[in-house]
């Protein structure tokens, strides 16, 4: 039980590879709250889900790009829990196109949803965390956020400022004992890649040296390493989970 008596607040978690955190987290002990926006039905489910690994669960529908919202969720998880020990900014979106053909919109909405909102959850939590003396912050990012894509200027850009914004808090607060670090995630089976043209898929996975997609439980097995104290002497570093494709 890696993660027995310690409370973890994940962004985004009614689906995917945030609800396969929370369920990996909880399966090792920890307390969970986790936020979502519009997937109602699929929170309930993940909370239900959650539930019946016997540990607390607090299921929160909020918009993470509201910098206020994200102090409410924050108080209200303390409030419940008492403390927050493990942080993950998983919320995110994508809205792809060529650069030269994207909209002011299609760049603000990424930014927003995908790095200002963990500059929220950041800067809501590192009071309780700097006062407690311990703490883990994970923010997902992506392989995308470190050699790019075509037509993903905007997700890339969000994405790199997610390991820019984490190696910059782990030089402020590692003295505090408060660990900061990311999660690069390359190509992940889940609902969305689901939905594409089998040969799509399998010319992605002849790209990747260990010739398959990642699962979420991939992801969530590295966010348990960092989470846990396994990683007490890790800080300010990416841990890219694709299979090799970034090589």
């Amino acid at each position: 039980m890696l993660l027995k008596n310690k409370t973890a607040l994940i962004t985004g978690a009614a689906k995917g590879i945030g609800k396969a955190i929370a369920l990996r987290f909880a399966s090792e002990g920890a307390d969970i709250a986790f936020t979502y926006l519009t997937s109602e039905a699929a929170a309930m489910e993940t909370r239900r889900e959650l539930e019946a690994c016997g540990v607390k669960v607090l299921a929160i529908r909020s918009d993470a790009t509201d910098f206020e919202g994200a102090s409410k969720v924050v108080e209200q998880v303390l409030s419940e829990f008492s403390r927050i020990d493990i942080l993950v900014n998983n919320a995110g979106i994508t809205r792809d196109g060529l650069t030269m053909r994207m909209d002011e919109a299609q760049w603000d909405t990424v930014i927003a949803a995908n790095l200002k909102s963990a500059f929220n959850y950041i800067h809501a939590v590192l009071p309780s965390m700097l006062r407690n003396r311990c703490g883990s912050i994970v923010n997902i990012s992506s392989v995308v956020g470190i050699h790019g894509n075509a037509g993903q200027s905007n997700y890339a850009a969000s994405k790199a400022g997610l390991i820019g914004l984490a190696k910059s808090v782990a030089q402020e607060v590692g003295s505090r004992g408060v660990r900061v670090n990311v999660v690069a995630p390359g190509f992940i089976k889940t609902d969305m890649t689901a939905a594409m043209p089998e040969e799509t898929l399998q010319a992605w996975e002849a790209r990747i040296p260990l010739r398959r997609g990642g699962t979420p439980q991939d992801v969530a097995q590295a966010c348990l390493f960092l989470a846990s104290d396994l990683a007490s002497y890790v800080t300010g570093q990416v841990i890219a989970v694709d299979g090799g494709i970034a090589i």
